[in-house]
């Protein structure tokens, strides 16, 4: 990664982004900027290893922090796959109040983003609406996207109205920014004016690209990483530079380009394996990071949608991927569910049963009992039965019957 951004750079047009690199020390050849290593380093040393997220109440309650995992659904979604008929159209923003709902009820689901984009409102308004129903109908952090910096301006005080001032907002911020350089190694001027007005104000950012094996990136997975991570870790620099400690979320959506569809794959075990190492890049880095999982390219909640989710949320479980996006999303990237959210939700009920382990302590091993009841007996009457039968997940879902 480091060899990468000082050897080739990244290109950067903003001119108020150049000045500050180059002032501080980067190689600036016209559009051209190349880092050198010292410079990611001191950036990285200067960002928070820890960023909390907090309730509509102002109680701090995600904590982005070494390999703790927190689940949430995804973001902008052009159509909407209404549970009751099947029928697929366009999202609008109503649609972002039952979406919203169901993503609120359902307590494995720490955090929240928009899900879809308001097509039934004016372009240049429809990000603003959507972020007002999330805050509308759920009291849960909203990580956002929106299409220039006013747009982030705009929703960010509709967060310090919530909050009640900035400083209570910075003790437990209900919003974070979610924005994105081009693939590969390009920053396009509305990302650098948003990322320079996350760090001035103190908002969480996270600056995600979405590098794609074999067509905006290269085809094997370490070269895919190594961009991705250049890609994020630029934008680290820069927000380092504007104010030093800004939060600040690392990351990237490394996945596959289907060569037979061309299709951004969302459910592609490759884009697992990814979301994992770049997630232990993060712990290297001692860096929050932003993970992907309980999504498909499926059309439907189907089983295809039902495997590819219990792969992608049990693997960024167990590799600790912070932040993790995109449950309930179908279609590869297109369509909103709210049936898939609920599906994706039992599944991470089935990864929270999973992920503790098992509980070894006298009462847990149980000889005492199994002493008492001998060869042959049953434990349906036994106390140490009635204390912890309920340890087991019961589904109101699925089937058992």
């Amino acid at each position: 990664t480091l060899e990468l951004l000082e050897r080739t750079g990244v290109q950067v047009t903003h001119p108020r982004a150049r000045e500050l690199l180059h002032g501080a020390g980067a190689r600036v050849a016209g559009d051209r900027v190349h880092i050198p290593s010292w410079m990611v380093e001191h950036a990285v040393r200067k960002a928070p290893s820890r960023v909390v997220l907090g309730h509509r109440s102002g109680e701090r309650r995600v904590f982005l922090e070494k390999d703790k995992y927190w689940f949430g659904p995804s973001v902008d979604c052009v159509d909407y796959l209404d549970p009751l008929t099947d029928e697929r159209r366009r999202f609008i923003s109503d649609d972002c109040r039952v979406t919203s709902t169901v993503a609120d009820a359902l307590p494995l689901y720490t955090w929240v983003m928009t899900i879809g984009m308001a097509d039934d409102v004016p372009a240049d308004i429809a990000d603003r609406v959507i972020a007002k129903q999330v805050f509308t109908y759920t009291e849960k952090p909203l990580v956002f996207c929106c299409k220039d910096v006013d747009s982030v301006r705009d929703i960010y005080q509709m967060a310090l109205l919530i909050a009640g001032s900035e400083e209570q907002f910075h003790q437990a911020p209900t919003c974070v920014h979610y924005s994105e350089p081009i693939s590969p190694l390009l920053y396009y001027d509305p990302a650098v004016e948003k990322i320079l007005f996350c760090a001035e104000k103190g908002i969480p950012l996270i600056n995600y690209p979405a590098p794609q094996a074999g067509s905006t990136a290269p085809a094997t997975f370490a070269g895919e990483i190594v961009q991705g991570s250049a890609e994020s870790l630029s934008g680290l620099v820069l927000a380092q530079l504007v104010n030093p400690g800004a939060p600040f979320i690392y990351g990237a959506f490394a996945t596959v380009m289907d060569m037979r569809t061309t299709v951004f794959s969302y459910g592609a075990p490759e884009m697992s394996l990814m979301v994992a190492a770049m997630a232990q890049m993060a712990q290297h880095y001692e860096l929050p990071f932003f993970g992907t999982a309980g999504c498909s390219d499926a059309k439907f909640p189907d089983a295809q949608a039902a495997a590819e989710a219990a792969f992608s949320c049990l693997a960024s479980a167990l590799v600790g991927a912070n932040l993790i996006h995109d449950a309930g999303w179908l279609d590869h990237g297109s369509v909103a569910s709210p049936a898939y959210i609920v599906l994706v939700h039992e599944i991470l009920h089935m990864v929270g049963q999973f992920m503790p382990g098992v509980l070894i302590n006298d009462e847990t091993l149980a000889l005492d009992v199994m002493d008492h009841v001998g060869p042959g007996g049953h434990y349906l009457e036994e106390d140490h039965t009635y204390n912890h039968f309920k340890d087991v997940w019961y589904s109101d879902l699925f089937d058992r019957t």
